[in-house]
């Protein structure tokens, strides 16, 4: 059985960490995903899906900076790599804010059990190298895109230095695992995303959040909340009025510790099974 931690700093009942998809494309590629109902024929450029996912980079993420700043909040953004080439400035700036920055591949449709173990480890450097030059230092942490990682990941994250991996839903609480490199952080993602509502009501994003978190602050201790958005759905003015309204509700208790993955990380490995 994994070692799991008995208690948060200050013995905080509840964790929430505050987590951020800043997401791109290949170019001419769009998400397989969004709010129109109506699909093109496979091979047509769907302009209108590239244009909204384009949205994160050049405006969302500007929005969740503004919440973030006005709830006090600092949060872990996953980072395809290219958006540290086509948006420089907003990357630069979540960092000076204090965010944490980690790998998420270097594009969205660049997933990891498509690739061959050489082009996997190819990816994981490239990522690193691309946001350490944009930031000055290298990601500790790593979220694979559509939570799929392989048989190698954790140990190829390992060995080049990552303390947490994020691809894990086996348990509530955050724990450490052995790799052939090194010890990893094992870190669960969110059940329910923002763009689970991508065709039905924000509303349904602040009511799961909030029912989850009353529960789990009067029922359980110690316990964390991975809340999950996107720069490209998120960060629109229809879902982030949920999200900043419901950080504002967290806000509201004292005994919740808003941390970053990587804080959460390092508490991990210092306190499991103490």
């Amino acid at each position: 059985m994994a070692k799991v931690i008995s208690h948060w700093p200050e013995h905080k009942k509840l964790t929430v960490m505050v987590t951020v998809m800043f997401e791109v494309w290949s170019d001419g590629k769009a998400p397989p995903y969004s709010p129109m109902t109506t699909s093109l024929k496979p091979g047509t450029a769907d302009l209108l899906g590239i244009s909204w996912s384009q949205y994160g980079g050049k405006t969302g993420i500007w929005r969740f900076m503004r919440i973030l700043d006005d709830t006090s909040i600092k949060a872990t953004v996953c980072l395809n790599a290219k958006a540290a080439e086509v948006f420089p400035q907003a990357v630069t700036e979540l960092h000076k804010r204090g965010h944490e920055i980690a790998g998420h591949s270097y594009t969205q449709d660049l997933v990891l059990p498509y690739l061959f173990p050489a082009e996997e480890k190819e990816v994981i450097q490239r990522c690193k190298r691309i946001i350490e030059s944009a930031v000055g230092t290298p990601p500790v942490g790593w979220f694979s895109p559509v939570a799929a990682p392989t048989v190698n990941t954790a140990s190829l994250l390992a060995q080049e230095g990552f303390l947490w991996h994020g691809d894990y839903n086996d348990t509530d609480l955050p724990y450490p695992f052995e790799t052939p490199h090194g010890k990893l952080v094992a870190i669960a993602h969110s059940d329910f995303t923002d763009n689970r509502t991508l065709r039905s009501s924000p509303r349904d994003f602040y009511n799961v959040y909030k029912d989850t978190f009353d529960y789990l602050y009067k029922h359980e201790a110690p316990s964390l909340i991975n809340l999950t958005v996107h720069t490209h759905f998120g960060g629109r003015p229809l879902m982030s009025a949920m999200l900043h309204e419901l950080l504002r509700y967290m806000k509201g208790f004292s005994d919740v510790w808003f941390a970053r993955h990587d804080e959460v990380a390092r508490w991990t490995l210092a306190n499991a099974d103490q």
